[in-house]
């Protein structure tokens, strides 16, 4: 068995996972989320007195644009392929900069380099790195917030720091999920998304708006309407090298009827299923999943948050581009969606989105919450919830959220 299979071998055994979990903490607030993984310290598990027998370096291969960034991550094993803890990785690179604990930054030149860790003993391992020349995403994002347009109720550039205007911002160990500098579109701020590999939870932000039921959902506008009619729009890039489809969670709106944290109805925006070994080809795309929490008349049937057993599912629509495989990592997308509810007594309610003004799916006809008016939609969710636990240590990045009663679009 040559040395790379024998490579890939470990790193397939590396990648078992445990089982799923289905439900999110309802409650969690950023003071008191903990990690489901702990922090990646470059090390691993295992015994730390027997020999190192090889060096991994994931992701083995990474495509970047110019002056963008990519995080490796080293493992060292022995000779049996169980991981070695309490070891340490230099690391070295071409065609830009590398920090102690494997963050690359691409350099100005375009071509094809290497990134390197090295163990104390000498063993070592390489991952290429193709730098291309890229087309920049559409310009005038970066402080896109000082320019409102007509209809918004919401927007987060994250070029200054709004975190605290979110109901619930949740950053699972203090560093899964945060506002950094260079990461966003056009190298602006945006919000960095890093998953250990088997971890669940990697940190979300609730933002609420209009009429809630509880002083606990603070909303970001005046907090006296009822929101029948919303569109949400989020630009989102996966980094090269992120693999097995989409993780499920990524966003949603909804209708909180109660402080009990009871839904109405959910708008979900999420991939297909992501388990590792799974052949599911819907992980690598969006998928709209609506979801009502009342019956057909409009009786609030939930109890409490994705009070699955009273929801009533609408019917799923899987969007056309295959936003999660690994042609389309790499680049920023701009990722917008729309609800509207349906008029008391009738089934005219609609929910569709667009990938880069495109649209991908849309469901008409819907019956969303019957004769329910208690409530309007009050709240939207940006999530990092891989219900399996993700598959690689690996990053995405969120920027320039808006909510709006009109349509958005992309660009500046």
């Amino acid at each position: 068995m040559t040395r790379l299979n024998r490579r890939r071998e470990l790193l397939n055994w590396v990648g078992m996972f445990g089982a799923p979990a289905f439900l999110i903490a309802a409650a969690l607030n950023a003071s008191c989320a903990e990690p489901l993984e702990p922090p990646d310290d470059g090390t691993s598990g295992g015994d730390e007195s027997a020999t190192v027998a090889l060096v991994a370096v994931a992701p083995t291969s990474a495509t970047l644009g110019l002056g963008t960034t990519q995080r490796f991550q080293a493992t060292a094993m022995d000779g049996s392929g169980n991981p070695l803890t309490a070891v340490s990785f230099g690391w070295s690179a071409t065609g830009g900069s590398v920090t102690a604990d494997g963050l690359f930054t691409a350099g100005d030149q375009a071509g094809s380099y290497e990134v390197v860790a090295t163990e104390a003993s000498g063993l070592a391992d390489t991952a290429e790195v193709t730098i291309t020349d890229t087309t920049p995403p559409p310009s005038g994002l970066t402080n896109e917030c000082q320019s409102p347009q007509a209809g918004w109720i919401w927007c987060d550039d994250f070029d200054q720091d709004r975190l605290s205007q979110y109901f619930e911002y949740i950053n699972p160990g203090g560093s899964s999920f945060v506002r950094e500098a260079g990461v966003g579109t056009e190298g602006s701020y945006g919000m960095r998304v890093h998953f250990n590999k088997d971890q669940v939870e990697a940190g979300a932000l609730h933002l609420a708006f209009g009429r809630t039921p509880g002083s606990y959902f603070r909303p970001v506008d005046a907090g006296n309407a009822d929101y029948r009619e919303i569109f949400w729009r989020m630009y989102l890039k996966h980094q090269s090298g992120w693999g097995d489809g989409g993780g499920f969670k990524l966003s949603r709106a909804t209708v909180f009827a109660g402080s009990n944290w009871s839904q109405a109805m959910i708008a979900h925006v999420w991939s297909g299923l992501s388990f590792q070994g799974d052949t599911n080809p819907s992980r690598y795309y969006l998928v709209l999943d609506p979801a009502s929490g009342t019956d057909q008349a409009g009786n609030l049937q939930t109890t409490q948050y994705n009070d699955f057993a009273n929801l009533r599912w609408l019917g799923a629509v899987v969007g056309q581009t295959p936003l999660f495989d690994s042609g389309h990592v790499g680049q920023w997308y701009c990722v917008e969606a729309h609800v509207r509810l349906n008029d008391p007594g009738s089934s005219n309610g609609l929910f569709e989105f667009w990938i880069d003004d495109n649209l991908e799916a849309r469901k008409t006809d819907m019956n969303w919450v019957g004769s329910y008016t208690d409530y309007g939609i009050n709240a939207v969710f940006f999530e990092n919830y891989w219900n399996a636990g993700s598959h690689q240590t690996q990053e995405r990045f969120f920027d320039n959220i808006v909510v709006s009663t009109q349509r958005i679009g992309c660009g500046g």
